[in-house]
């Protein structure tokens, strides 16, 4: 036997049994830890890392009924829950044995035993206490990458709109909850970013976060992005994959623009959310996920519900809650905060001293409607840095804006014909600049790819 088995850890009172396993298990093991005294369990494995523990049932207090034996089990999972317990047995305790599995031991192994399969006994154990601290490294792991994207994802500005101190007065309601959440509103208010922000603040803040593009995924990927595959499901399918769905498990599940959905996947979509598992395609098997939902879309749901384009139960299904964010012109207060925290930012990524807005670029931003929201402003203001030489931006870095007046209340029909001849403008503008190039062109009006197909299809571009 090749393997090295670890640090062991063996408890029995009879001196002779100590012997024969350290005179067995030293050739294969790096330590071999013999203890009499089962009280001296706490102290040793609380001080200690163990890669196998063999625990005898029985000891001169009690050396028939077992109990000490699971006693100590207990305790010994208590410091360790990840620890490989081996019981030793006599043959006439078998059914105790058994017990003590499902409370749970690793194995267990008779006495007198067998070297050969004792041997093969602790090689078993030893590859899932491997397995165990794999796991937890991954575990580890994906706990720091998360902290990570957190940390690197754009904090959130809470404003000084009452648009805005309204909003976040709902979501430090809701974050608290594991409701599902539906964000509504305009291309580029932040609705991902709102999202996040729900995540963060929730008690699967430690979890992972999944974010999916439902507008990018083909209706032929769509089961194995979402519900995973078996290999040899499909031609491409080379190899087992878990899905985003599954992957989300124990966090949060954002599915972006939701409503561009067909009703054939929004039906396969529902089933899923309803009974909380995936079946991988070219598999039977159920598996339990565990996730807080939150979806967006800029698409009127309600109406298209009465168009029989969106499915009812899955609206019910999907606004728990429903939040409303308040497009940009709705609160050009907020535009200094979102201004400064921009410029911070992009004085940093290209490594020059930050700029700031004079008062009268402030003004000529307040006064432009912002269709694009605040991904928008955020790449007109990265725009700025890069080509202005001046650390205060006047008017004129902004000259490629058109101004207009900011709607008081809602926007009327003229003037959402207005934002529309504004938006396609923007497109084609962007479209000649790249010379067609969608994925360029999308990445400079901060758009998904299919977000511009769309917008291009609106158009008739």
């Amino acid at each position: 036997m090749e393997q090295n088995l670890g640090r062991i850890l063996v408890i029995d009172d009879n001196e002779d049994v100590l012997f024969s396993a350290k005179m067995l298990l030293r050739k294969y093991a790096t330590e071999v830890v013999m203890e009499k005294n089962p009280k001296k369990i706490p102290f040793l494995v609380s001080n200690n890392e163990f890669d196998i523990i063999l625990l005898d049932m029985n000891f001169s207090h009690d050396i028939t009924s077992g109990q000490e034996g699971f006693y100590w089990l207990k305790e010994i999972l208590k410091y360790d829950p990840s620890a490989v317990v081996v019981m030793i047995t006599a043959y006439g305790d078998v059914e105790m044995a058994v017990r003590a599995l499902k409370e749970g031991a690793t194995d267990f192994v008779l006495k007198p035993w067998q070297n050969e399969k004792l041997l093969a006994t602790l090689t078993s154990a030893s590859k899932l206490r491997r397995s165990y601290q794999e796991v937890n490294q991954l575990k580890e792991v994906n706990k720091n990458l998360t902290a990570e994207l957190n940390s690197t994802q754009q904090p959130i500005i809470e404003g000084k709109s009452p648009a805005m101190r309204n909003l976040f007065s709902i979501i430090d309601k809701v974050a608290r909850t594991d409701a599902d959440i539906l964000l509504l509103g305009e291309n580029g208010t932040g609705k991902e970013v709102i999202a996040r922000t729900i995540h963060q603040r929730s008690s699967r803040a430690d979890k992972v976060f999944v974010s999916v593009d439902m507008g990018a995924i083909t209706e032929t990927l769509f089961e194995s992005e979402l519900f995973g595959h078996k290999k040899g499901a499909f031609t491409d399918a080379k190899e087992d994959r878990i899905g985003r769905i599954e992957a989300a498990n124990g966090g949060t599940l954002f599915l972006d623009e939701i409503g561009n959905l067909s009703p054939a996947l929004q039906a396969k979509l529902l089933t899923v959310l309803q009974r909380r598992e995936v079946i991988r395609v070219g598999t039977n098997k159920p598996i339990p996920v565990n996730v807080r939902l939150i979806c967006a879309t800029n698409m009127p749901l309600k109406e298209m519900v009465q168009r029989h384009e969106f499915r009812q139960d899955l609206l019910y299904r999907i606004n728990t809650v429903e939040i409303h964010l308040p497009p940009l012109r709705e609160r050009l207060e907020d535009i200094p905060l979102f201004a400064e925290h921009f410029l911070a930012i992009y004085g940093q990524k290209y490594k020059q001293p930050i700029k700031r807005l004079s008062e009268a670029a402030l003004a000529k931003l307040r006064r432009y409607n912002w269709p694009g929201n605040v991904r928008e402003l955020q790449h007109v203001l990265e725009r700025a840095c890069i080509m202005s030489d001046n650390r205060e931006l006047q008017p004129d870095d902004f000259f490629f804006l058109q101004e207009s007046a900011p709607s008081e209340t809602q926007t009327s029909a003229a003037e959402a014909i207005s934002l529309d001849e504004i938006e396609r403008d923007a497109v084609q503008r962007a479209l000649q600049k790249h010379e067609g190039n969608i994925s360029k062109a999308a990445k400079e009006l901060g758009l998904s790819r299919g977000a511009l197909y769309r917008r291009l299809e609106k158009y008739a571009l």
